[in-house]
């Protein structure tokens, strides 16, 4: 199955990133919905807060939940997001996502395939 046909879920990103910093415990924070995440971080400005990646998790016993890591560049603050989602949030999440990816991407700008 190619990803573009798989769920968030579906997807499994090499490797991974770990859920806290070595240099700091308070680095995280835990969200309740998808709605409360995006009242605190769904405005927040992409060259401060740059996201460098996700990953949508799903277990039996926890269900959905989203994990988004970021660099807070001007600091050099390593944060992340934990969300409690559900499958239908999904669209919303790829929305969220999508002009993410095209900032992260335009920082590559000069090096082409």
């Amino acid at each position: 199955m190619k990803t573009a046909d798989k769920h968030l879920w579906e997807v499994d990103h090499a490797y991974y990133c770990n859920l806290g910093n070595y240099f700091s415990n308070d680095c995280g924070q835990h969200y309740e919905s998808f709605d409360a995440f995006l009242e605190d971080w769904g405005s927040a400005d992409p060259d401060y807060n740059l996201l460098f990646r996700w990953d949508w998790r799903f277990d039996e016993e926890t269900g959905h939940h989203l994990e988004i890591f970021w660099i807070g560049q001007r600091k050099g603050l390593f944060l992340y997001s934990y969300v409690d989602v559900t499958p239908d949030d999904e669209q919303r999440v790829k929305e969220f996502l999508k002009p993410k990816k095209q900032h992260l991407v335009g920082l590559w700008e000069g090096i082409n395939d």
